[in-house]
Formats: C-alpha cells, structure tokens, sequence
C-alpha cells in the first residue's frame, strides 16, 4: 500500500465561549491515499469545516500535527498550498469572467505559462464537461454548472489533494447527481480527493473510505460496507397470512447459521441475517416447503444512518434537523 498522503496525529483545536472551551477538534487521528475519494461525514458542529481549515493551512491547530503530501501544514504551508486545491461551500469563481478565462488566470497564478494555462484550461474543460458552458459568462451558470468550474479550478494545477467543502449543499437532485459522476471521475485522474458533507447518500455512493466525526472526535472509520457491516445486520420483515405456525417458523429459524436474530410478534417476522439478498431465495424456499403462508416480504439493509446511531446513540437525521452550528 502506498504511503498515505494526508495524516494527522493527535489533531486539536478549541474555541473560546461563555459557556468555557468548545472542543472543536479533540484528537483526530486520520490517514488518507493516494488516489481515493476519502468522506468525511458528520452533522453542523461536529467539527468536519473547522479540520479541513486546518489541513487547507487556513486556521493553526492547537496541538498535534498534520502532514500534506509530506509537508508539515504548520511548518511548510506554502508547501502544502502547492500540493492542495480547496473548494469552499462559498466557491471562488470570478462571476464576471468566462470559465475558460477563470481557469486560464488560476494557471496563470500558479506560474504557468500562457500556453500551458490554456492547454490546461482545454483538458479541464473536456474532461469535466465544461465546454457547454465555458466560454459564457460565469454569473449565467446555474449553481451546478458553477460548482463544476469551481472543481476545475481545484485542480487546475494538478495538487496532489482535492478538498471539497460540502460541495453539493444547495443544488438540486439533478446537479447533485450531475456533480457526483465529476467527482468520481477525478478518482479515475488519479486526484485525491477528500470530501466533507452531511448527506448521508453522498458518502455512500462516493467514498472508498470514510470517517464519522462527533463532537470533535472520530466516531467510525472505514469503507461504506465494513461500517455497515458493524449494524446488526440486513432484516427481513415478513407478514404472515396467520400466527398459527409461529412455533414452527421460530424452530425453522432457529436452525439456519445465517439467521442472526429474529422476533415473531403475531403475523410480523424480522429476521436479521448476514448478506440478505442471498438468503432471502432460502428463506422463500423454505417457507414454501412447511407451507407458510407469506402476505408480504421486504429487505432493507444497514444505512450510514444507522452505523451514526450505533456509535453516537442518535441518527443523523436527528441532528441536522435540530440545527446548530459550529
């Protein structure tokens, strides 16, 4: 494996209020690879904004170290400012200039050449799907055609780190779905790309890797799978056309290694089993082999949602909808 190109050890940060120290950051210990989007997930105040500021050299951290492509953030952040684009929830397009012009004037502040500003803007608009677009004014973009340009000033001077500050926060499903598919095709560039945000589906669907944060800490880490695998398990809910067999069903499951657990309450059945979309065809089989009689049968399986819950005693839902700032 190669070595990581993001690591923090140990990373602090607190805050002053009337109430004493907000404990922004309290510890957080995270390395991330070359080449893989890395999520990072948690709700308003959990500390995500106040950690990419310190890895992006625009807070200090109070203690502990953090270290970009090799570059210490604290010691060399003129360093690590060369190895890194950020995208802010904010973005930082020049509105009265055309895409093309943005990206050739960033090329142009990192020292490139006219040329070679303009063969770089050229690349970027294609690989992104900006040449609809790029040669409009940018204050006529719609927000998901700004958010894309803002990703292709990110990476204009190819940096070894993407970070993208709750990059879809605002834009319909259409231009979320639209960013989704840019973002996955900067991993297949060979950027790496760390990503902060709130919405559940969009870690799911894009991180290799996660992290969870909470009050300052990392609650979870890992891929999307291994944390769902952490949750119970898949369930599947039954509905019973009677209760008359409940003795017989509950000796069924009772001898079948996939079933984890289940609960039999009249005609509901939740079974909680590994890998649910290969057991259910047994399950099936089986129930028509005793002659049980099925109304109804659904699966769902463990969301991040529920791997929140698990490590915080709350959903995530369940915050954000409570507000709260950092």
């Amino acid at each position: 494996m190669p070595d990581p190109v993001v690591v923090t050890k140990d990373l602090k940060k607190y805050f002053s209020s009337r109430s004493g120290p907000v404990q922004a950051v309290d510890g957080v210990d995270l390395e991330v690879f070359p080449g893989e989007i890395f999520g990072f997930l948690g709700p308003n105040g959990a500390g995500k904004t106040t950690t990419l500021r310190i890895l992006t050299t625009l807070a200090k951290a109070d203690s502990g170290t953090a270290t970009i492509a090799g570059f210490d953030v604290s010691r060399e952040p003129g360093k690590v400012r060369r190895n890194i684009g950020y995208v802010g929830q904010a973005g930082g397009a020049d509105r009265p200039a055309t895409g093309r012009e943005n990206l050739i004037l960033q090329g142009r502040l990192y020292d490139m050449t006219p040329q070679q500003a303009k063969d770089r803007a050229a690349e970027l608009i294609t690989a992104l799907d900006l040449g609809e677009f790029a040669d409009r004014i940018a204050h006529t973009y719609s927000g998901g055609q700004l958010r894309r340009l803002d990703v292709a000033l990110g990476i204009m001077h190819r940096p070894k780190v993407l970070f993208l500050d709750e990059p879809t926060t605002g834009l319909d499903p259409q231009n979320r779905a639209n960013l989704w598919v840019q973002i996955e095709k900067l991993r297949d560039m060979g950027v790496t790309v760390f990503l902060t945000t709130h919405y559940l589906e969009e870690a799911d669907a894009l991180s290799d890797r996660l992290a969870i944060m909470d009050h300052g800490r990392i609650v979870a880490e890992g891929t999307p799978v291994e944390l769902k695998k952490q949750v119970a398990g898949d369930t599947i809910s039954v509905g019973l056309r009677d209760d008359s067999r409940n003795e017989a069903i509950a000796t069924l499951l009772g001898q079948r290694p996939y079933v984890r657990d289940f609960t039999l309450d009249d005609c509901r059945l939740r079974i909680v089993v590994e890998e649910g979309s290969k057991v259910m065809p047994d399950l099936l089989r089986l129930f028509d082999q005793e002659g049980i009689e099925i109304a109804t049968i659904t699966l769902a399986v463990p969301t991040l949602d529920d791997v929140f819950l698990n490590k915080t005693g709350r959903t995530l839902r369940d915050t954000e909808s409570a507000g709260g700032g950092q």
